[in-house]
């Protein structure tokens, strides 16, 4: 276990919760969600049952803050990807491969923690600034005519949306990334 104090209390507190958290993260993943006891999180983190209780006051608002960590990482990325340099339709097409892989990556958890997990107000907080930044982009797209414009924004938006979360059905990032095109190619002003 690393030693986690650092230079400041709130630095040393950010440190320990962060430890905490992926310390769950890693049980969770390897011994499944109802196996995981405060206790296992105590001792794997390296701090006492009494401090862990000090920031948690059990599994599930671990597993929750983690969540929570794992949205806004992501909220972030999509930001960032929508900023880079470009067309508005390559920018478009960056977010919807991040956002396709993000929901690619998320395959594989068990339907019980994405059902526990998924229902926080984080969580729709994080799918309306996604559908924000699609928006957006579609509709700079189309009002440069490079995407359709004989279908409102919205129903594309939903469109794009709904067709990406097939990646999480997908065996292959190739297969993600053939999605997108594939779904791209549905925003483009008919011939």
């Amino acid at each position: 276990m690393p030693k986690l104090w650092n230079e400041t209390v709130e630095d040393h507190r950010r440190a320990v919760r962060d430890a905490i958290l992926d310390t769950t993260a890693k049980l969770v993943a390897g011994h499944g969600l109802r196996s995981v006891t405060m206790s296992q999180i105590a001792s794997e983190t390296g701090i006492g049952r009494a401090t862990l209780y000090k920031y948690f006051p059990d599994v599930e608002a671990v597993l929750l803050a983690w969540h929570e960590r794992q949205v806004s990482a992501h909220a972030a990325r999509l930001t960032e990807v929508r900023d880079r340099a470009g067309t508005s339709v390559e920018r478009l097409e960056a977010v919807m491969e991040a956002y396709a892989l993000i929901v690619y990556e998320r395959h594989g958890h068990g339907d019980e923690l994405v059902g526990m997990l998924h229902r926080g107000e984080h969580v729709a907080r994080a799918h309306h600034h996604l559908r924000d930044i699609v928006r957006d982009l579609v509709a700079e797209g189309a009002d440069n005519g490079d995407l359709r414009d004989d279908v409102a924004v919205d129903e594309l938006v939903d469109y794009c949306l709904h067709a990406l979360t097939a990646a999480g059905t997908l065996r292959s990032k190739a297969a993600v990334r053939r999605l997108v095109g594939v779904t791209l190619t549905g925003l483009r002003p008919e011939a």
